[in-house]
């Protein structure tokens, strides 16, 4: 039996640069892996069987996990099937590739167990046919994110924050968002090689004036509670260093007062999750 720690990832950064025509985005972002994470335990087994501590979560195709095993099976003619229990700590539909992150452990468990032999790049290549962000939870750690998300480049830095992360009880669809976004009005794009700048000169202030997310727009005009949240972060630890991460609803604090922490805790929405966690 395997057990790998499946890490959530924000984004300190999210730029969309232009509509593509199969409807996708060309985007630049900056990801960064943080400790919140799934537990994935991973067995041999006659069949494919996943189970999950989250009774929200599928546990049958629909689940990346699922297809990550039937993709390695195709790709190596392995017939052999796997128990995957996923130990869920990551709020799903987030924001923080909780899926994805998934997919990526069975990725790199069973090229263990099956003693594959694929390098890091082959297995991110294959990741990419489940999703976007797999190639990144693969990679791990920080990085540039180009194309629809798949050109990664690493980013060496030694930035190592707190964070408080709160995901109200909200579903918002990253399809949705996205096909809601007018990308030729974007009006404030991060300024992303600053942000980079930033983090390799271990630059906390820099960063976050150099940071965004072009998305925080679209989700505030459809769901104003996740606009009410960041403002009450902002206000409540009265700084500036709170972003929305990804197609949300997830926000996130970096390097919070602990002193406010539990006090913050208690105005939040009724069903938030929330959690305190820290750079990878």
């Amino acid at each position: 039996m395997l057990t790998i720690e499946a890490n959530a990832k924000i984004n300190l950064a999210l730029d969309v640069v232009a509509d593509l025509t199969n409807g996708y985005h060309e985007v630049d972002m900056i990801m960064q892996a943080i400790s919140l994470a799934d537990r994935i335990t991973i067995e041999p087994n006659q069949n494919i069987e996943l189970t999950c501590t989250n009774p929200i979560i599928p546990t049958d195709q629909r689940n990346l996990a699922w297809r990550a095993v039937e993709l390695l099976q195709k790709e190596t003619g392995i017939t052999d099937g796997v128990k995957i229990h996923i130990e869920k700590w990551i709020p799903a539909a987030a924001g923080l590739a909780g899926g994805s992150t998934d997919a990526a452990a069975v990725l790199i468990g069973l090229n263990q167990l099956w003693n594959l032999g694929f390098d890091n790049e082959r297995l991110m290549q294959l990741g990419l046919k489940l999703g976007a962000d797999v190639p990144f939870c693969i990679m791990g750690k920080t990085a540039r994110a180009q194309g629809i998300g798949e050109v990664l480049t690493r980013i060496d830095t030694t930035m190592n924050c707190n964070l408080l992360l709160i995901t109200p009880n909200i579903e918002v669809s990253t399809a949705l968002i996205y096909q809601s976004l007018n990308t030729p009005e974007i009006k404030n794009h991060p300024q992303i090689d600053q942000a980079i700048a930033a983090l390799k000169a271990n630059d906390l202030e820099c960063l976050t004036k150099n940071w965004g997310n072009v998305l925080e727009e679209v989700v505030f005009n459809k769901f104003p509670s996740v606009a009410a949240l960041k403002q009450l972060l902002i206000n409540e630890f009265n700084t500036d260093r709170v972003l929305m991460s990804g197609s949300g609803p997830s926000i996130f604090v970096l390097e919070p007062d602990l002193n406010k922490v539990e006090s913050v805790k208690k105005l939040l929405p009724a069903g938030c999750f929330c959690a305190m966690t820290q750079f990878l």
